[in-house]
């Protein structure tokens, strides 16, 4: 007779093997806790979801309409305004001590100042900022408008010495 690595004979016909009572219920006791865990999970969900805050659609943080601090010694100031014409959307006027600085929008949504062209930042505020650390310790915006900063091609980038 040949045996196999069960020591069931290779001939013979499987015997028809019945689940013995504790190991039965050990299995429905384990299905059990897996629904009931699952049930749980489904019930404590919404609890979750409306514990966060609530973001906007596109997934960024929800703008402020205003900001108004101190930073690095500086008086930074912005207020979001609606514009004229529905096209435009709203603008934002932002002063640095007092002085303009004026903010542009990228096609991304990010926005960048006249003080640095070459970085975009996610919020206005952010950008302020950026502007604020580029200023020198003796420099300061110029008093004119930012149209007159758009044909400067060079030089100190809207600032005085």
């Amino acid at each position: 007779m040949v045996v196999s690595v069960d020591g069931v004979p290779v001939n013979a016909a499987p015997a028809a093997t019945a689940r013995s009572g504790p190991a039965r219920r050990a299995r429905r006791r384990d299905l059990l806790r897996g629904l009931l865990g699952a049930a749980a999970a489904l019930a404590i969900a919404p609890v979750v979801a409306a514990s966060r805050p609530p973001r906007p659609a596109d997934g960024g943080p929800a703008p402020a309409d205003s900001f108004d601090e101190t930073y690095r010694g500086r008086r930074i100031r912005g207020v979001l305004t609606p514009s004229r014409s529905a096209a435009a959307g709203a603008r934002w006027e932002v002063t640095v001590d007092g002085r303009p600085l004026h903010l542009m929008r990228r096609a991304d949504g990010t926005w960048l100042s006249m003080v640095d062209h070459y970085r975009s930042y996610a919020t206005p505020l952010e950008a302020v900022r950026a502007a604020v650390d580029g200023l020198g310790p003796g420099e300061r915006l110029r008093e004119d408008g930012p149209a007159h900063h758009h044909t400067h091609m060079g030089g100190h980038h809207g600032l005085h010495p």
